[in-house]
């Protein structure tokens, strides 16, 4: 690893914290829920520190610095010019995206979807009595694409569409023509676009993702954003819904407050000011670590372990693997991982059908984890080939 000034080598030991990733299970490498390893950026630390230093913990607002922070960030980083009159605060990206979905559609409307997507877009869709509609993505050439003439068939039949940018399992940056395209069709057919925007800022170093917005005049659509992702802050519950569009931005602020979605917490706003003001130098380290750690997992699948191919990927740390060489379900294959190893990583049949046969491999974390879990993956597999092999000669 290159020298950096942040620490992103250490161990840290998050056992008997309530964390979801550590504590939920008894796994002993946990890779498979979007959080990350690393400690946090020491202007954000910092921030809560001060704000814990004062003794009452009562009820928040929301000041128009925060507003002023998003703003600030997404104008510097991506030339996408918002307004404080265009945003509403949220408690965090999927429960903004479970309101929306009750005030802007009714009970059995459909809603489209890409998959293989981020499993709870399939949850919530269902959860509030919707209809899931799938656009599979195209895997050729060994690249993801979008099927346009699915894409424009199906929007026909909703009356939403959910897309992911960038997209979550895969990777992928969506281009400013595939997202001006997307627009045309969901104009076409009269659909509301809500876009999940949260892993943005997580793109390797020299990529840029393409805001919806800047890349499509599509009135009808509505953005989701948060700094959770990108500076491992999700449990200060915190997220902006932005929309130009004032007639489904106020009906989104009486759904949000309807669901008690619409407060924030004694740390959120120290948090995100934090992050977005301060902690821009440590993003850009960041972002070199997570690359470095992709070239791991790439030189060791190839030279340890390779019938299981890793998908290129530009954004996020969420890592796509084809294991169909294997013969086995996801579901199977990440079972015996957890079972035979304590390495658990998530089913690829979890985001669609269509991704039964890969895994998703979470490499934000310290290289010795990294290492260790890769370990553990090969040993697995090794395992797994073992037990078919001894079966095949019963």
């Amino acid at each position: 690893m290159k020298n950096t000034n942040y620490d992103f080598k250490t161990v840290i030991d998050r056992k008997n914290t309530n964390s979801l990733k550590w504590d939920l299970f008894d796994d002993d490498a946990p890779m498979w829920v979007a959080d990350m390893d690393f400690k946090v950026a020491p202007a954000i630390e910092n921030a809560i520190l001060k704000r814990a230093s004062h003794p009452v913990y009562g009820y928040s607002i929301i000041p128009d610095s925060l507003f002023e922070a998003y703003v600030s960030w997404w104008d510097r980083r991506y030339d996408f010019k918002m307004s404080r009159e265009e945003m509403l605060y949220a408690t965090g990206v999927m429960p903004s995206i479970s309101s929306m979905i009750r005030c802007l559609t009714d009970e059995n409307d459909a809603i489209l979807i890409q998959s293989p997507v981020y499993h709870v877009f399939f949850y919530v869709i269902r959860d509030n009595n919707r209809q899931v509609v799938e656009n599979e993505l195209i895997y050729e050439d060994e690249e993801y694409k979008i099927d346009f003439d699915d894409l424009d068939e199906k929007l026909s039949k909703v009356r939403m569409m959910i897309l992911c940018n960038p997209q979550n399992p895969v990777g992928k940056i969506w281009s400013k023509d595939e997202l001006k395209q997307i627009g045309e069709l969901c104009k076409k057919h009269n659909v509301i676009l809500v876009s999940d925007e949260i892993h943005c800022d997580l793109t390797d170093p020299g990529k840029h993702y393409n805001p919806f917005m800047t890349s499509s005049d599509y009135e009808n659509s509505i953005l989701a954003i948060s700094p959770s992702k990108s500076f491992n802050v999700a449990g200060f519950q915190s997220s902006v819904v932005y929309s130009k569009n004032t007639e489904l931005l106020e009906r989104i602020k009486t759904q949000l407050h309807i669901d008690n979605s619409d407060s924030c917490n004694v740390f959120a706003v120290s948090a995100v000011e934090a992050a977005y003001n301060d902690s821009e130098d440590w993003l850009e380290e960041l972002k070199e670590v997570l690359y470095e750690n992709k070239q791991i997992v790439k030189e060791f699948l190839e030279s340890e372990l390779p019938i299981i191919k890793l998908i290129d990927c530009d954004a996020t740390y969420l890592l796509w693997l084809d294991c169909r060489k294997l013969n086995v379900s996801s579901n199977v294959l990440k079972e015996f991982l957890r079972q035979n190893q304590g390495l658990f990583l998530s089913a690829g049949s979890d985001f669609g059908e269509v991704g039964d046969g890969f895994l998703r491999l979470n490499i934000a974390c310290p290289p010795k984890l990294l290492k260790d879990g890769l370990s553990k993956l090969k040993a697995g597999v090794i395992a797994l080939n073992n037990i078919n092999n001894l079966s095949k000669n019963i």
